[in-house]
């Protein structure tokens, strides 16, 4: 247990070590506080510097957090973390230190807030703008059975650029909800902060005035000479446009809610009472905490963005060592994006705060007039689209796969439906390793195949995503170009893309026993896998069959009528997915043939390492052949057991 509030920390004594709940921070003195801040940094850049993760939004939240949870009655009072990445701090002091080591480890402590890990994770977040609608949900439930814990959400400035953090901050006010909001204003998301909000919460944050005038505003009017005694009885309605005029937050008052900053959110004593003072509110209330994403760590405040979510890295340097071999899948987009905007002006890049996560940062440099970060709000990004798109624009909009999710209805409703040339590049599709089921892209071939009017591809190696970019842009309707995170197969680019022929599959190689139809990364696992399995005495056939949409039904036939055994092989669920459409389509062809349909099952996969995630579901080449040989095992001795069966009836006549 920490020492009590009149001792003085000692050289070399640790406090951290002595927290294992939030309990153990109220007796802590001010500068207990201030030590334990820089032990939980400390630990933050050792550990992400080991394990990779969101170091700089957990820098920016260390004071914050404290104080939080000093105010707060944890777990009995619920917490949410918007998207969660900043809520490595909350987990050091609720319980994890000890397994802070395994952040993000297969098995280990989640990077995002995982119910079923505490107690004091309320709610699994991993994606932006949902925080306040949560918490409303869960006060207004509150109230419903006369409980009487306080809610917060904890959301960042970035995050507010959502839509649907607006359509809570709307709702809320109206209803009256005893609920608390946190705004950690750093001025970033995962990039710089764009749009009309930004520029007000800047306003707000650097005006000194504000601080000074929020508490004494009737004081100000009322010594206004002359007028200001009359204007202060002159009504509310002289009095609020007053208000206007001087004090910050106005914009949230009129929502209905009670504004509180802007306060320093790396002074814990200042959160601590801003949050006690809050639970003494009736109704919405919400904190303005400002904050630097980084404090604390030079290479992390220098660089934010760098550090937002970041590789393994040397901590003296701050530098990640430097990867050799093949580039990224969103290296070579980048490049192919600079090389088509150069030879046609109608193409423009479209992000949603993630221009260096995407790859559009240098074609943001190069056209800053054909490119456009909305914030946090894939919905508008997709509508835009569609506008840019009508006004005979060649709009790319470069999306997270899990991201994409968010417009799925502008997808069918704004593009699809009226056929606009927008092509969808959907980068981290599959499964993305460490930052677990929020982020896995396992969904886009199930949800985007069953939209009319789109293309689907997914390329086997790098020099088709250049290929397809090229083909989509030349096309006339809407294109998805869905591609994984990491490093492509190290083939050559071509010198000049090719337009690629829609719904035609490539055969790699030709077997007789069976044969593997790939998509996407996965056709580098089934070559592999055919080496193995001819090891074992079985011939395969190897198609990478590069269109999910439309499907190529011809090599479809050739491998069902060719081969004793169809594998389709996808990083999608298998629910819906590429191997559903293969399933359909032989069903359509009025063909019956066996077949294996190798994917993600039909469950939400853990955070880890690549290659232990891609071994649980058997998309590996070592996966793909015990799989086939089982299922070859099988029809064997099912094929048996029915010969067997047919020689006994012509024994019994």
């Amino acid at each position: 247990m920490p020492r009590s509030e009149d001792d003085t920390p000692a050289l070399g004594d640790t406090i951290l070590d002595h927290i294992s709940d939030p309990d153990d921070l109220k007796p802590l003195s001010s500068p207990q506080l201030a030590q334990l801040a820089s032990e939980i940094r400390d630990r933050l850049i050792q550990t992400v510097a080991s394990t990779g993760g969101h170091l700089a939004p957990n820098l920016g939240v260390v004071e914050l957090t404290i104080g939080l949870l000093r105010a707060l009655d944890m777990p009995k009072d619920r917490v949410i973390w918007d998207v969660g990445h900043q809520s490595y701090v909350h987990k050091l002091l609720t319980g994890r230190r000890e397994r802070f080591s395994t952040l993000r480890q297969y098995g280990g402590v989640c990077g995002f807030p995982k119910r079923n890990e505490s107690p004091y994770d309320a709610f699994d977040t991993g994606h932006a703008s949902n925080s306040i609608s949560v918490a409303l949900g869960l006060a207004t439930a509150r109230d419903a059975r006369g409980g009487d814990e306080h809610v917060v959400a904890v959301i960042g400035d970035g995050s507010l650029t959502g839509g649907m953090a607006f359509e809570a901050l709307n709702h809320a006010g109206h209803l009256g909800t005893r609920l608390i909001v946190v705004l950690n204003d750093n001025e970033m998301s995962i990039s710089e902060n764009v749009g009309a909000l930004a520029s007000y919460l800047a306003r707000v944050r650097l005006d000194p005035r504000y601080t000074r005038l929020r508490d004494g505003v009737e004081g100000a009017i009322a010594k206004v000479p002359g007028i200001g005694r009359g204007l202060v009885e002159a009504g509310e309605a002289a009095k609020e446009s007053f208000k206007q005029l001087v004090v910050p937050g106005m914009f949230f008052e009129e929502l209905g809610w009670t504004y509180v900053g802007p306060i320093n959110g790396h002074d814990v004593e200042r959160v601590e009472d801003a949050v006690r003072r809050a639970k003494q509110l009736d109704g919405p209330v919400i904190i303005h905490a400002v904050t630097h994403k980084g404090q604390g760590y030079a290479p992390a405040e220098d660089s934010p963005d760098t550090f937002h979510g970041i590789s393994p890295f040397e901590v003296s340097t701050g530098k990640v060592p430097e990867s050799k071999g093949a580039p990224s899948f969103t290296e070579v987009f980048s490049e192919a994006m600079m090389w088509e905007a150069a030879r046609d002006e109608r193409v423009c890049a479209i992000t949603a705060a993630m221009p260096t996560g995407t790859g559009l940062d240098r074609f943001c440099e190069a056209y800053p007039d054909r490119f456009y970060d909305v914030g946090i709000a894939e919905q508008h990004a997709v509508g835009l689209a569609a506008g840019l798109a009508l006004g005979g624009r060649r709009p790319v909009v470069a999306v997270y796969s899990t991201f994409l999710q968010r417009a799925y209805d502008q997808v069918i409703m704004d593009v699809c439906l009226q056929n606009l040339p927008v092509v969808f590049a959907l980068d981290r599709a599959g499964l993305v390793g460490e930052d677990g089921p929020t982020h896995h892209g396992v969904f886009d071939m199930t949800y985007l195949r069953a939209v009319p009017n789109l293309t689907l591809c997914a390329p086997a190696d790098e020099a088709e995503l250049v290929d397809m970019l090229h083909t989509g842009l030349l096309g006339e309707s809407p294109f998805a170009i869905r591609y994984p995170r990491g490093k492509g197969a190290g083939v050559a680019l071509p010198r000049e893309p090719s337009v690629l022929e829609a719904g035609r599959a490539q055969v790699r190689r030709t077997g007789t026993d069976v044969a593997l139809l790939a998509f996407g990364r996965m056709v580098g696992v089934a070559e592999r896998a055919s080496q193995l399995l001819m090891e074992a005495g079985v011939s395969a056939s190897v198609v990478n069959m590069r269109w999910i949409k439309p499907l190529d039904m011809e090599t479809v036939a050739w491998a069902a009528q060719r081969h004793d055994l169809v594998v389709t092989i996808e990083e999608n669920t298998t629910v819906g997915g590429a191997g559903s459409a293969v399933l359909e389509a032989l069903a359509d062809m009025d063909m019956t043939t066996s077949v294996m349909h190798l994917g993600v099952p039909d469950c939400f996969v853990t955070h880890g390492a690549m290659d232990r995630l891609l071994s649980d579901v058997r998309l590996t080449p070592d996966g793909v052949r015990d799989a086939v040989l089982g299922r070859l095992e099988r029809v064997a001795d099912s094929e048996g057991e029915r010969r067997g069966q047919t020689q006994s009836r012509h024994r019994a006549r």
